[in-house]
């Protein structure tokens, strides 16, 4: 199955290297022996003797050594020699075979900050909050193997081997494997738009992979025409649901994959994942982050799925409610700043706000595709999550901008709807944590990454004199501070929130759940007249509806049709911030 990565067998090991720009490749193993050149830039030696465990590496031109590009360990860091793993397991949730779609909450987490100790090992601890809290899915931020004791998550450049800052590939496994024993799904964020500024040595041997006919924000585009490296990615993506056993991923950025080759990687990549689901008969989700609202990747019900997508991650969705509640109107803000009566409901009716609107944050270029005939179930919605937080100067959260009671109207809102909801670590119980931007480079990588972030937010903070507004993202205090404090949900006012966050997922659980399975798009209604939201969506069985008052007077209102699953009793007010639900069926 795999092209990329030593093959273990009875025998031994055979070693492979795609370096179509090499002229000569060495096998590094304690000793160092010559590989054999074969078709299409491959290079491959068997060794009968080798096992797992053993530290290995390439010499390139007899002159510069470089770990494997798949390697599954990096023991010594992205620089020093790979290791040797046998995939084998002693899993214990063997009846796994996952979860509907339509059941998902997810927690994004990172493994890092998560946790005092950030290990897989420590996050298993932690397991069973989630389980109490109604998370039925745990996300993790990117693991590909990075520079340094500490990464963000995108700076990956070893994309195969789980970060050895976190533990082993076993450690992995375990809690993998321990996810599912307490019936979570495990999903995994991963990259395949560009590599990491460090410790990328793919350029060196095989200068193909990349190409300057298209650009990324981090540089030339990676090459997605050439076989070998839609191999690569497609092989990566299988690495991770087979010997991993994740339920899911979640693939960053994929407007920024400016060289998507024919078929589209992405049709590509979720066929391969197709066969994987069907030969091994589990459930398995694909999900987007797609910045230009392509909706004819988006696919919820196909099972498995046949080149399209489960989802995408809404981040209309976040930006209009962002915007709304903070009143926040720079950068791509500015594109739902006022506009709130507009962007709201049709979120909730039809998913994306922009369907192919001029977007005034893109230099008026239209932005989006129509989504209305797209189940709710596409649509991850979220108030928070890494990107939105981090990306912020200061890292700040959404409870340090926004007065609690918007806060909560927005979550009653958020998850009771028929899109399957998300939370960043903490936001279950309103932590106030700030989440910056962190890493771990060197010389003048680092220091270029410290003058980035400065010019990146200068005009925010003009009228400082560099007072250490702006974290400094090398510092040890910028990541010890993204830790979670896990005493925080004992007291108040956070106790509070875990409670109002429990209890609108176990009515979720209970009242909404069981009735979106096979959901269809379209007849969903939703309106926003003088701060009063309403919508309606016909699920299986009746239609939900929804009254809020988003304003801080109260307004007049009736009692919703049906029988009331959240909120007050109704009577001729809807008092402020107020949110309602009913089932009629």
């Amino acid at each position: 199955m795999y092209r990329f990565g030593p093959r273990l067998d009875r025998e031994g090991v055979t070693f492979r290297l795609w370096a179509p720009a090499a002229r000569t490749v060495d096998l590094v193993c304690g000793e160092t022996l010559t590989m054999r050149k074969g078709a299409d830039g491959w290079f491959e030696l068997a060794v009968p003797r080798a096992r797992p465990g053993l530290r290995y590496g390439f010499r390139i031109d007899g002159e510069l050594d470089v770990p494997d590009p798949a390697s599954a360990f990096q023991p010594d860091d992205v620089s020093g020699q790979s290791q040797v793993v046998d995939h084998g397991y002693d899993w214990q949730a063997t009846d796994w075979r996952g979860r509907p779609w339509h059941e998902t909450v997810i927690l994004e987490t990172h493994v890092g900050t998560f946790t005092p100790a950030g290990t897989f090992r420590a996050m298993i601890e932690k397991l069973d909050h989630l389980v109490a809290t109604g998370v039925t899915a745990l996300e993790l931020m990117p693991l590909a193997d990075f520079p340094g004791r500490r990464n963000w998550g995108y700076d990956g450049v070893l994309l195969y081997a789980p970060g050895s800052a976190y533990g082993t590939p076993d450690d992995l496994k375990a809690l993998v494997d321990a996810a599912h024993g307490r019936g979570l799904m495990v999903f995994l964020d991963v990259v395949y738009n560009h590599f990491g500024p460090e410790g990328n040595y793919l350029g060196r041997y095989a200068p193909s992979f990349f190409s300057t006919k298209a650009h990324t924000p981090w540089g030339a585009a990676v090459d997605y025409g050439i076989a070998e490296v839609r191999a690569f990615a497609i092989e990566n993506a299988l690495h991770w649901l087979d010997r991993y056993r994740f339920d899911g991923l979640r693939l960053d950025a994929v407007h920024a994959i400016g060289l998507p080759g024919e078929p589209h990687i992405l049709t590509a990549l979720s066929r391969a994942v197709g066969d994987l689901a069907e030969r091994s008969g589990r459930l398995i989700h694909l999900v987007l982050e797609n910045d230009d609202n392509t909706a004819w990747l988006l696919d919820p019900p196909a099972n498995p799925p046949q080149g399209k997508y489960r989802a995408q991650w809404n981040d209309d969705y976040h930006h209009a409610w962002h915007t709304f509640l903070t009143r926040e109107a720079r950068g791509y803000y500015k594109d739902y700043q006022g506009d709130e009566a507009r962007h709201l409901p049709r979120m909730l009716a039809s998913g994306f706000a922009y369907q192919g609107e001029t977007s005034r944050h893109r230099d008026g270029r239209a932005r989006g595709e129509a989504s209305e005939h797209l189940p709710p179930t596409a649509f991850v919605s979220f108030l928070q999550n890494h990107d939105q937080i981090g990306n912020r100067a200061r890292g700040e959260r959404l409870d340090v901008l926004a007065a609690p009671e918007r806060i909560e109207a927005a979550l009653a809102v958020t998850l009771l709807a028929p899109f399957p909801p998300l939370m960043f670590q903490g936001e279950e119980w309103g932590s106030t944590q700030a989440f910056p931007f962190f890493c771990d480079f060197a010389g003048d990588l680092a220091e270029a990454v410290r003058r980035g972030r400065k010019a990146e937010f200068a005009e925010d903070y003009a009228h400082q004199a560099d007072n250490g507004a702006i974290p400094d993202p090398l510092a040890d205090k910028t990541f010890g501070d993204a830790v979670l404090d896990w005493s925080a949900q004992e007291r108040a006012p956070h106790k509070g929130r875990l409670d109002l966050v429990r209890r609108l997922l176990a009515v979720r659980r209970a009242e909404v759940v069981p009735r979106l399975a096979g959901v269809a798009g379209g007849g969903a209604r939703s309106a926003m007249t003088d701060g009063i939201l309403t919508a309606s969506w016909p699920l299986s069985g009746g239609t939900l509806h929804l009254m809020a008052n988003l304003s801080d007077a109260p307004k007049p209102g009736k009692s919703l049709p049906g029988r009331p699953i959240w909120g007050p009793p109704l009577r001729d007010q809807v008092q402020p911030w107020s949110v309602h639900w009913s089932w009629q069926g």
